[in-house]
């Protein structure tokens, strides 16, 4: 097969569903069967990328010098104009292989399996038949009478008015769990539909054309160097922390030397996040070296796990089948399509619908911070569950096979330190020895909460494969607004939007790219999401008050059902 062979659609749709891994970069067709267990960043970030024009996303997490690699898995070009873009099979596409001397036809994979979903139709009007925004949204106790839900959604790109119109009878029993999960989801979804800019192909790519002169100009700004002096002066913080600690332990102020051990592991791992990126030398080697000495030996915590799960967070943001950063069932839900008892991609896990989910996500808005407290050590057990499992063992090509024992080698110094050499050896009584483990791990609770900030209080809905890559990060990530001085005391994190966007720029240039952003928002018409920590706090909460009330809702529908012997959801 020729390297420049035009292959249309129908033709890449048959090599998916012969089981090969075709991937869209640039103007080329690219099969990635043989690379898909070797690369680095998990073969999860691949298979998200099947049938799609991922030209963005690569280019966003990869070096020029990786880029030119490309070229060795081409197969083909792509037709000219705008890629169609079809679900993936890890998320529900289904690609059946036309039989052979079938005349080509134009053949449409759906992009949306579920027979739920609302019917989407764009067309191109005259100025004087668009229709102003109307909604119908609500009903009298959110279990009514068959609301419609009728969106119109205006924008004018290139100069010609896009009416997008989604319409469709939900019918809603009062009492009927699985037609209120779809009544939620719908809401949800309607309210981005308003908010944001048209998922219609021509106005996302004007979003994307855009989006890529915004990257040209991060690269012409130089924003991806890493200025190193600012690593310097984040390692003159940490050695102060740490020693202001060893010198409390030696003076046997234990809790004082446990609060600063806290307050050292939450500002260090700020730098393995960096590491996990590459965004400090660049060198794949060199990151995973300084990520494994931070994250695994000074904290426990391993690397590998982080990426692993990371990457595929970062492509497939708060989509509540594929994120494991927001699969928390049945501590927290912030969707309610967990009511649905989702697999997880990442997982190979059904998060359960059950009593216990029932029981506490209604009380997850007060449960939030008391549960952050206590989060590293669900991290710890993470760590070591990824370290041992064929996950891990898998991960990467030839030329990182030293990763994984070398990351138990560090996590077992970690413990042997940490838990026999101070905990076992240095303090006198078991009181002391408790007190000084939760001191420490609670002091990184704003770690976890800075972490769960940026997207807990955002979209989960899923508006379609047509969107693009730049819209969907900025619909399910917000910023934190808070003043340059205090950076170091956020480590990056209040910049989530725009690492989003451009992952592998260091953080400490971050605030410059985001001016750029905003900018780049405005030209668009995608809204910017930029809230004071408190704000962003209040969001949170609000979102988790929402679905705990939602949940009270459906527990009544299924005491119904069980009352009336009626099939329902669970």
């Amino acid at each position: 097969m020729s390297r420049d062979n035009v292959l249309c659609p129908r033709a890449v749709q048959d090599l998916i569903a012969d089981g090969h891994i075709i991937v869209i970069y640039d103007e080329y067709v690219l099969k990635l069967d043989s690379w898909l267990e070797r690369h680095p960043g998990g073969s999860l970030a691949i298979l998200h990328m099947v049938g799609k024009d991922a030209t963005d996303e690569i280019n966003a997490y990869h070096k020029p010098p990786t880029l030119k690699t490309m070229k060795a898995f081409r197969i083909g070009r792509k037709p000219p104009g705008i890629w169609t873009n079809s679900t993936p099979p890890i998320r529900g596409g289904v690609y059946v292989k036309e039989p052979e001397g079938t005349p080509a036809a134009e053949v449409t994979i759906p992009t949306d399996v579920s027979d739920d979903s609302s019917v989407l139709e764009t067309s191109i009007s005259d100025l004087s038949e668009v229709q102003s925004t109307s909604t119908s949204l609500t009903s009298d106790d959110g279990c009514g009478e068959d609301p419609e839900v009728t969106i119109e959604r205006v924008g004018e790109p290139g100069g010609e008015s896009f009416r997008f119109r989604s319409a469709k009878k939900i019918y809603v029993g009062k009492k009927d769990p699985l037609a209120f999960t779809t009544w939620a989801e719908k809401q949800d979804e309607a309210r981005d539909i308003l908010e944001y800019p048209s998922v219609d192909p021509a106005v996302q790519q004007d979003i994307v054309k855009r989006y890529r002169e915004l990257h040209e100009k991060v690269y012409e700004l130089n924003l991806y160097d890493c200025p190193y002096l600012e690593y310097g002066k984040e390692m003159c913080r940490y050695t102060t922390l740490f020693v202001v600690s060893m010198t409390a332990l030696y003076h046997q102020w234990y809790l004082t030397s446990a609060f600063f051990l806290g307050l050292f592991w939450h500002q260090i791992m700020f730098t393995a996040h960096d590491a996990g990126h590459r965004a400090i030398t660049g060198n794949f080697v060199i990151d995973s070296l300084i990520g494994m000495f931070v994250a695994d030996f000074c904290c426990g915590l391993s690397i590998g796990w982080w990426k692993s799960s990371h990457n595929v967070h970062h492509l497939i943001t708060n989509m509540p089948e594929h994120d494991p950063d927001i699969q928390n069932v049945p501590i927290f839900a912030t969707s309610p399509s967990f009511f649905r008892s989702l697999h997880s991609t990442y997982y190979d896990f059904t998060f359960i619908w059950d009593a216990a989910a029932n029981f506490l996500v209604p009380y997850q808005k007060y449960t939030y911070y008391p549960i952050m407290g206590v989060a590293r050590f669900n991290l710890y057990l993470l760590s070591w569950l990824h370290v041992l499992s064929s996950k891990s063992s898998s991960l990467g090509s030839s030329k990182a096979w030293w990763i994984r024992p070398a990351e138990i080698a560090m996590m077992s110094c970690y413990w042997y330190i940490f838990g026999y050499l101070l905990l076992w050896c240095t303090l006198p009584t078991w009181p002391l020895r408790i007190g000084f483990v939760l001191v420490s791990h609670i002091v990184t609770m704003p770690l976890h909460v800075q972490i769960t900030l940026s997207h807990w209080a955002m979209s989960t809905s899923d508006l379609g494969e047509s969107e693009s890559f730049p819209q969907r990060q900025l619909r399910t990530t917000m910023d934190v607004d808070c003043p340059a001085w205090l950076d170091f005391i956020h480590g990056g994190l209040q910049f989530q939007a725009v690492h989003h966007l451009f992952p592998r720029v260091p953080r400490h240039n971050l605030r410059k790219v985001q001016t750029l952003v905003k900018e780049f928002c405005v030209e668009t018409g995608i809204p910017y999401v930029l809230l004071s920590f408190e704000d962003g706090n209040k969001k949170v909460l609000g979102r988790l008050q929402e679905v705990g009330d939602q949940v009270e809702h459906l527990i009544n529908c299924q005491k119904y059902m069980a009352a009336t012997g009626e099939s329902g959801l669970h």
